[in-house]
């Protein structure tokens, strides 16, 4: 029934691929190997791992990868070529791959951009010291994605950092050696730590945004408020990556490590671990397990393959959800599935807080004029129809709803929804950010805006059912007499500001009907924060 249902969905977006809506690769679903046993590794755990897939349902359920991590690194040869590590791949490497494989599922490696791994620095772990690609790439995409015939790459940054390499041009170069070496395509996972820059999605198809996840609710939060604001830089088959789940660790062998290290600040209750998964589904970050799955508890595999929460993560649009509410401690966040522009759309409703929070979310803030039907996902059942979705939520829980009705035009769209050419989280000064802000809807405003040519907002997707002429205000704050340029589909306009303070700028611009791009900004003057775009028809 759970394959049935991930066919149907995949049968629902291949039918918006016939509407004229590309269908893209969903993230990737899977195991890896770091979290329950780090570089303490060997081939039968990993074809433990891979039969655990089967026998516990989670491959029918769309877990599809199987990832070794670092650990499995022996020797390079007098050529150069990495030879696995003799006791913990006795019989070499390529049999592993091939058994993965026999079971109808892909197989993942590991490496890093420099020199040695994370594990030869963290865990003192002297195989890892050369093991990285650096100066030996030719030679490892031969080896791990001919020879060893792998799918799939995460790659570290350890090595990367201590050598001071540039980021982009490191895996930029790696990409290209890949792309020219392996006998396939091979996705990249760039495990950078924040998000590098718009020029990942060239390498990727995910990449980290945040450090290594620890299985605790307050990790869980950070890993998600690192990925609060990057909508519009996922999408197009390459996701943000809020690194693998903490999931399945109540009582399993693998808990003593994570307990000596933690203590009492460990493990995450089954409702956590619902919110945990929620909250993953609805970002679309990869869903990749990492716990030990020879004791991963029932409860928490009845969490991770609930069909309709998969198909949230597994849409084949490929988009992140954005917020649209944010009152207090909790937030509301919305993404289109199935279609863009029309049909349903995915509403969560997220509390990271310590307390309860009760949310009123009305129909129009969603994207629909009157009432709305609504499912709850996590409980897999109808609500009825409403015109306001009003709902308790407790501490440390999030929710996941389809929501139907009559689609409107949207006539807010945010600051922290648009793209920026160069944005970045490597490097801070003088580059856009999306941040708190006195007086902004939502509490966060993008500052640092404009000046310079790739500096300025973007909405990609502002949708029009019919066109015409509107009236935009540009809610902004910058020096006085500083000007504004509004750019509709190439089409500008220019007026100056007048305040300080977050205030309306004002003007009129011709829409045409379905979808239109739309820029703010000023190539030459930094405008100190955008807070939103107002949208009105002109009368």
């Amino acid at each position: 029934m759970k394959r049935l249902f991930l066919y149907l969905s995949l049968a629902v977006a291949l039918s918006a691929c016939a509407d004229r809506q590309e269908y893209v690769r969903p993230p990737l679903m899977g195991w890896n190997s770091w979290n329950a046993y780090m570089v303490d590794i060997s081939d039968s755990i990993i074809m433990n791992a891979a039969d655990m897939m089967i026998a516990k349902g989670l491959k029918d359920a769309g877990y599809d990868h199987v990832n070794i991590d670092d650990g499995y690194f022996g020797y390079r040869d007098s050529l150069g070529y990495m030879v696995p590590h003799p006791v913990r791949f006795p019989k070499g490497m390529k049999h592993v791959p091939e058994y993965i494989h026999s079971l109808g599922m892909k197989a993942g490696l590991y490496s890093d951009a420099g020199h040695n791994t994370c594990g030869s620095n963290y865990n003192k772990d002297p195989h890892g010291l050369g093991a990285g690609l650096w100066q030996h790439e030719v030679q490892d995409a031969e080896r791990y994605f001919n020879d060893w015939d792998f799918d799939f790459i995460k790659i570290d940054w350890c090595g990367g950092s201590k050598l001071g390499l540039d980021v982009e041009q490191r895996y930029m170069r790696i990409r290209e050696i890949i792309d020219s070496v392996a006998n396939k395509h091979i996705d990249i996972n760039v495990c950078r730590w924040r998000y590098p820059g718009t020029w990942v999605s060239k390498v990727g198809s995910s990449w980290r945004v945040s450090g290594d996840i620890r299985p605790n609710w307050p990790s869980i939060c950070a890993m998600i408020e690192k990925n609060l604001y990057l909508s519009a830089y996922a999408g197009g088959g390459s996701y943000n990556d809020m690194d693998m789940m903490v999931v399945g660790y109540n009582g399993g062998k693998d808990s003593a490590f994570w307990e000596d290290s933690y203590g009492s600040n460990f493990g995450l209750t089954y409702a956590e671990e619902e919110a945990h998964f929620t909250m993953w589904c609805a970002l679309s970050s990869p869903l990749l397990i990492g716990c030990d799955l020879t004791y991963i508890p029932k409860e928490t595999i009845d969490i991770i393959t609930n069909p309709e929460l998969v198909a949230v993560n597994q849409d084949g649009l490929g988009l992140q959800s954005h917020i649209i509410q944010h009152d207090g401690a909790g937030y509301v966040f919305v993404k289109d599935v199935e279609k863009r522009f029309t049909g349903p759309r995915a509403l969560t409703l997220y509390n990271p807080s310590d307390s309860v929070v009760t949310f009123s979310v009305p129909a129009e803030l969603m994207g629909f004029a009157g009432e709305v039907a609504v499912r709850d996902l996590n409980q897999r059942k109808d609500l009825g129809t409403c015109e306001v979705l009003e709902m308790t939520m407790p501490a440390h829980s999030a929710k996941l709803f389809k929501v139907e009705g009559t689609r409107q035009d949207v006539s807010v769209y945010e600051g922290e929804w648009a793209y920026v050419e160069d944005f970045t989280r490597v490097r801070q000064k003088e580059i856009t950010k999306y941040e708190e802000y006195p007086g902004a809807s939502c509490g966060v405003a993008a500052t640092s805006v404009g000046g310079r040519p790739s500096g300025n907002l973007q909405w990609r997707d502002v949708y029009m059912k019919k066109g015409g002429r509107y009236a935009v205000s540009v809610i902004c704050a910058a020096e006085p007499g500083t000007e504004i340029v509004l750019s509709v589909n190439g089409q500008e306009h220019r007026t100056a500001v007048v305040s300080e303070e977050l205030d309306a700028v004002n003007f009129m611009a011709e829409f045409k009907k379905g979808n239109n791009v739309v820029t703010v900004g000023n190539p030459s003057v930094m405008i100190q924060a955008v807070d939103a775009i107002l949208l009105t028809p002109a009368e």
